[in-house]
Formats: structure tokens, sequence, C-alpha cells
């Protein structure tokens, strides 16, 4: 079977390789000619294309399943919006007609609650911060186009949106450990919940929704344990051997129950809630590798 990824980077590239040792045949879009030679050398067929310019993804083929992973290149001068928005829209108008399913990746930053409560795939979307409303504004896309819900479709193809924590695994880590072995203080909260999940639970949720079981529309992908900040800096300088962090709070920038995050993998984690990852876990089936940091940091550093 052919599977097409668009976004073939932290999480898209290890789906890539998966999908190679199942037999399948794989291509991934690409604009950097450097990027298009790595992917050849790995068996994965290279596509020269561009999300932001509607021409370049005429060359996209027919697949099976289509894996949209697309990041935010802050490289690529151009806004969340142009990728995020503009470019998915591109790439659905371009493939809509020739896939039987796409995974789309989306965040729980389409989530805006702030005050330490639990949320589901049923707890209402109103994100307070720009890059949430982006990111929802991407899943209403999905619907647009009539490949949500699944259940009242018409057409071939089916969408699954999966909401996905601050991710982390091997070489996510690399800045936080510097700081943390340096002692330097941390900016934020210390009190703020973080909900993460480790790539590699991610590449297995994606493999088992290009599977045949039944999917809902949305899977929030998170590990089984929301930890605090300070639990999660206090486990990583444990780990580093390294002095336990201090924090500054800068009381008049930001609200009480909402942190000022610069690092991605916070930024993804969203603001001060609670995920509960129940239907991922019961629904989809899906038996975590790393349930909570106490087993996932430990490796991350490890093949760091």
């Amino acid at each position: 079977m052919h599977k097409l990824i668009i976004g073939c980077g932290y999480v898209g590239l290890p789906v890539a390789q998966k999908w190679l040792e199942q037999g399948h045949t794989v291509s991934a879009l690409t604009r950097s000619e450097t990027r298009a030679g790595e992917f050849a050398k790995l068996g994965i067929k290279p596509i020269m294309g561009d999300i932001t310019q509607p021409v370049s993804l005429q060359k996209l083929p027919e697949a099976e399943t289509v894996l949209y992973a697309v990041g935010f290149d802050r490289s690529a001068n151009q806004s969340r919006h142009e990728i995020y928005v503009s470019g998915l829209d591109h790439v659905l108008t371009e493939i809509k007609n020739r896939t039987q399913k796409i995974i789309y990746l989306s965040s729980t930053s389409v989530y805006g609650q702030s005050a330490g409560e639990w949320i589901d795939e049923t707890s209402l979307c109103e994100p307070q911060r720009e890059n949430g409303q982006i990111c929802l504004e991407a899943e209403q896309l999905l619907e647009k186009h009539g490949l949500l819900p699944a259940e009242e479709r018409d057409q071939t193809a089916t969408a699954v949106i999966l909401r996905l924590a601050g991710i982390y695994g091997p070489q996510r880590l690399l800045a936080r450990m510097e700081q943390i072995r340096a002692g330097e203080p941390l900016q934020g909260r210390p009190d703020a919940w973080l909900n993460l999940i480790h790539v590699t639970d991610i590449v297995n949720t994606i493999l088992k929704c290009d599977t045949g079981i039944h999917l809902e529309s949305c899977y929030l992908v998170s590990d089984n344990c929301p930890i605090t900040r300070q639990e999660y800096y206090q486990t990583l300088a444990r780990i580093l051997n390294a002095p336990f962090p201090r924090f500054t709070v800068d009381e008049s920038a930001q609200p009480v129950l909402k942190s000022n995050r610069s690092h991605s993998t916070e930024q993804a984690a969203g603001l001060n809630k609670r995920c509960n990852n129940l239907r991922l876990r019961a629904d989809l089936g899906i038996k975590l590798i790393y349930p909570s940091i106490k087993e996932g940091l430990p490796q991350a550093i490890e093949k760091t």
C-alpha cells in the first residue's frame, strides 16, 4: 500500500520507517533538496513541493493513507496561519479525492481551560491564545472539506484528528538539560500542569489509526499522568544528578494560572489543564509504552 507523509520530521520520519518495515511504499513531501536526498537514502520517495504553493502539490500521488504532521518552521518567513491553515487547505483540496484516510496531527492547545480542570475530547474548545486559535481553525477545515464527522460522510476519504500533548523524546530535551545542569532559573509557575506524550507513543497511535478499526473523529493523545512543572523539572534534575531547579515568576506579566512559555514542548503542552486520555486507551486500545515521564524521561535522555 502507498502511504504519503506531509511533514516528515520528528514524528513523521519514524512513522515512515515503520511503514517501510511493514512493506508499504512511502512518499514524503519536502521543499528541501537536501532532505529529498536523505529521504531517498532511507527508501522514502521524495516529492518536491511546498504546502503554501498549490501548483507544486499537483504531483502528490494517490495514497491509501495520508499523515499530515506539519510543524511550524520559523525560518520559512511565513506566518502560522499560512502554514497551519492555508497550507492544509491547499493539501486537502488536492488530495481528498485521492486518498482513503487522513491522519491529522493537531494540538491540545485547541482547549482554552486554564484552572487546572480535567479535559477530554468532549470538552469545549475556546482557545485564548493565537496558536490554539489557529490550530482549531485548521481542524475545522477538515469538516469544511467534508471529511468530518466520519460517520456522516458520503465521500471516500475519512479523517481523524490526533490532539497531541507536549511532545518529548530523544533530541527534544537538549536546551532544558543544559539549563538544568547549569542551575539556571526557569521562567513560569512551578505549580502549572504539564501534559506530555513520548514520541514513541505518538507513532504507535498513528499506526493503530491506520488499521481497519472504527475511529472517532478525534483523540486526545497524552500520557496517563499530567504533572506540574516543578515535578517535571525536579525529575529531570534527579536523572541528570543536577541541582533542583529554581523558578522565577513575574506576577505582573502574566495571569496567575498561565505561564509565559518559550520552549516548544511546553507551548504544545498547553495552558494549566489536565488531559484525560481514556478514549485513547479504552476506545482506541492504545497501551502506552511510556505512561508517564517516570518511564519516558530516562529513555529520552539515554538516547539523546
